[in-house]
């Protein structure tokens, strides 16, 4: 019993020190199960807003109306370990109907950013950019019954080559020292009348404008800042702004063109969101009409600041996440 006891001890000691001097296997993951991040990402959002007002006897007064505004925004995006080109579409349009009067527009945007970028570091990229803002149809003046702007007129293109600070996705800051912007103005009227800062229609010795002779296209050369940023306010509510900044370096390059749009989105569930939006503009090539002293007459043209405000409640869809 002894002997046999004995040899029991000296197989486990055995079979103890095999097994400690054997280096267990790893097995690798199968080549066609490691997952690789896609280049591409493609998003979207649209939103319907409704507004309705409807009258009838209203002893303190007021007018019916009904009007809808609907925004459309597509993102196209491409990122590997060189380099990164980000595409943002931006689309508005709103109708707007008072009473008997006709069908008005209301707000009306087309706004597409492409900027493609290579690694200088980890944060920042060699990059250029190119910007196309216009609208989708024509705008008259209510009370004068004449035409104020239409499809590429005007329509603004800056084309850049800078550097690109994106030190987190939420956050970027484009610099540019070299910037071409080219204001477009094909309508014949609004050119011979020198709307959006461009060359207006030269006059004969009567003082009366030759037409044909305004300029459609004015072109700058100058610095540009254009910055992005968003972020979550609280639970359901996000903050988004975006800053571009324009100097011309040839025309009185003290007077900086201001583009400001900020958005707060607050979700409210799967399809509803509320939305609060600004947009502020300064461009002191464009003049508009000014009443100086106030006694209800035009007396002069010149550069304002431009402001837009708009609330919406609507139904709000996004595309799906992209499956990785």
């Amino acid at each position: 019993m002894k002997k046999y006891w004995l040899l029991s001890c000296v197989l486990l000691k055995l079979v103890g020190k095999v097994s400690a001097q054997i280096t267990p296997l790893t097995l690798a993951p199968a080549a066609d199960t490691v997952v690789k991040a896609r280049p591409w990402k493609f998003g979207g959002i649209g939103t319907l807003n409704f507004n309705q007002i409807s009258l009838s006897n209203w002893a303190t007064g007021g007018q019916s109306s009904v009007s809808g505004l609907g925004l459309v925004t597509i993102t196209v995006n491409y990122k590997d370990d060189r380099s990164s080109w980000s595409n943002t579409n931006n689309f508005t349009y709103g109708l707007l109907k008072v009473t008997k009067d006709r069908l008005k527009k209301s707000d009306d945007q087309i706004d597409i950013t492409s900027k493609y970028g290579r690694n200088l570091s980890k944060a920042w990229y060699y990059a250029a950019q190119v910007n196309f803002r216009s609208q989708f149809t024509r705008t008259l003046d209510k009370e004068k019954n004449v035409l104020v702007s239409r499809f590429l007129a005007p329509a603004f293109i800056l084309g850049s080559l800078g550097f690109d600070y994106k030190p987190r996705e939420n956050f970027s800051v484009f610099l540019s020292a070299v910037t071409g912007k080219v204001t477009i103005v094909r309508d014949r009227s609004l050119a011979d009348a020198g709307a959006f800062g461009v060359q207006p229609a030269k006059r004969d010795t009567a003082g009366v404008i030759i037409p044909g002779t305004g300029d459609k296209f004015r072109r700058e050369f100058g610095g540009y800042l254009n910055a992005r940023f968003r972020t979550p306010l609280m639970q359901n509510i996000t903050f988004q702004t975006q800053l571009d900044l324009f100097s011309n370096y040839v025309r009185n390059p003290q007077n900086i063109d201001v583009n400001w749009q900020n958005t707060i989105n607050m979700k409210v569930n799967k399809l509803i969101d509320v939305s609060i939006f600004t947009h502020l503009i300064y461009d002191d090539d464009i003049l508009t009409e000014v009443d100086s002293n106030e006694d209800g007459v035009i007396d002069k043209k010149g550069p304002r600041l431009q402001f837009k405000e708009t609330l919406g409640i609507g139904l709000t869809y996004k595309l799906p996440k992209q499956k990785k």
